[in-house]
């Protein structure tokens, strides 16, 4: 999988600048770590995934992501129409959810980055007029082992405290929260919406990218 990440910046431009900013610079810390784990992830695997998590856990909308994947299950309408022992069981299988994403999405990300160390990133600037004070999709490109280089997508919106968070990726137009929603849906359907069974065996799919 390709970098997808947000950080947080100080620096005073517009809102929208603040998003190319957060992705361009901790794309730059990520790789860095990438860099320096050929020495050492062979023996010590466990050292890299940690470092690579220290730098995703307070960025990424872990929650709201989850909860986008569980798709109706997790909606609000479904809250709403729970009693209050169903609401409880439903705010700890969010919980459990965000948890499990959480441990896997590192996983496989940090495996897939292995395979891009070294490789040239560039930011596409932001249209002219592009200033959504809330939302930004960031394109970056990835030149690595072919002519045209690889195309993500960032879709980046603001918490309730105003930070950047990243929300959703989009890989050469494969749509990953899409992608993990219907995983999510057919699990639950196959498990007759038992959904304490379907978070208790979700294994993260390997999405591939066509070179």
């Amino acid at each position: 999988m390709l970098p997808f990440l947000a950080a947080l910046s100080a620096q005073a431009n517009t809102p929208t600048q603040d998003a190319y900013e957060l992705v361009g610079e901790t794309t730059q810390r990520v790789m860095d770590t990438v860099s320096a784990a050929n020495d050492y992830v062979d023996t010590d695997p466990e050292r890299y995934y940690v470092q690579v998590q220290s730098i995703l856990d307070p960025l990424i909308d872990y929650r709201g992501f989850a909860r986008s994947v569980m798709g109706p299950y997790a909606s609000s309408k479904r809250y709403r129409a729970l009693d209050e022992a169903g609401r409880a069981q439903l705010r700890e299988q969010l919980d459990r959810f965000t948890e499990v994403m959480r441990l896997s999405l590192v996983r496989t990300y940090s495996k897939g980055l292995l395979a891009f160390g070294g490789s040239r990133i560039e930011i596409v600037p932001p249209a002219p007029g592009e200033d959504d004070t809330s939302r930004a999709s960031v394109r970056q490109h990835v030149f690595a082992d072919r002519d045209e280089p690889y195309v993500v997508l960032y879709q980046m919106g603001k918490d309730s405290d105003g930070d950047w968070k990243l929300r959703n990726v989009i890989i050469e137009s494969v749509n990953l929260g899409e992608i993990y929603r219907d995983q999510f849906q057919a699990a639950a359907r196959e498990e007759a919406g038992n959904l304490d069974k379907v978070i208790a065996s979700w294994t993260t799919v390997t999405v591939d990218v066509d070179s």
